[in-house]
């Protein structure tokens, strides 16, 4: 998987504000973390919860995406990243064994990334609201395997399927909407999403032949999808 955006990415003039009238995705709450689930997130934060991984930007990507493939053959970065997967799992096994949860781990290699899904029966205290809970225990999880590596990790992590689920739906949005501004010639701009989510709509436009960019300030920051030159 490339880094985000597959397109150029500009600024604007630092509002952060969306503009008006985006196309919208409905969001739903998964309800309130639970306390056991926050005790396990302090005991395994060990303080590095603010921490920013070496030569990320902020949208955890690297800040330079020749660096994140390093210089490694394509088994020994394969090696690394199945690596990467382990010390994530690990990390992700004690956190669930603290919060006294029951969940299974898959590991795999996707593109140039690890991930880690996590399937359990309910564990929507992982996902949290819009998947605010799910995205700071990645940050985590990331820090985890930088502090065991010294690599900066692209992890990728899911919990009962959200990305997946999030994923389908957002490639139905973006292809909806490259077909209006395919029709109407004029630009579309989009809510404010996460980093993942930009990431999903930016390979749905280039899929099509069309462009788009990310534009606003982080928590505010949206898709604009534009016709093609």
């Amino acid at each position: 998987m490339t880094n985000e955006p597959p397109v150029s990415e500009q600024p604007t003039d630092g509002s952060g504000a969306p503009p008006p009238k985006p196309v919208t995705e409905q969001h739903h709450n998964s309800g309130p973390v639970a306390d056991p689930v926050a005790d396990a997130l302090t005991t395994l934060a060990g303080g590095g919860a603010g921490e920013t991984l070496p030569g990320q930007s902020g949208d955890g990507e690297p800040a330079n995406a020749s660096a994140a493939s390093g210089s490694e053959g394509p088994a020994s970065r394969i090696q690394l990243l199945e690596q990467e997967g382990d010390i994530a799992a690990d990390y992700l096994e004690e956190l669930l064994d603290i919060a006294d949860l029951d969940g299974d781990l898959d590991m795999d290699v996707e593109g140039d990334r690890a991930a880690v899904s996590v399937v359990g029966a309910d564990l929507s205290q992982l996902v949290g609201p819009d998947g605010e809970v799910l995205e700071a225990l990645q940050e985590l999880t990331r820090l985890a395997v930088y502090r065991e590596t010294g690599e900066r990790s692209r992890l990728m992590l899911d919990i009962s399927g959200y990305r997946a689920d999030k994923r389908a739906s957002l490639e139905k949005l973006a292809a909806g909407v490259v077909a209006q501004v395919q029709e109407s010639g004029e630009r579309a701009p989009l809510e404010p999403m996460t980093p993942f989510e930009r990431k999903v709509v930016h390979d749905v436009v280039a899929a099509a032949g069309l462009r788009s960019e990310s534009e606003g300030e982080e928590p505010h920051r949206y898709v604009v999808v534009l016709p093609a030159d």
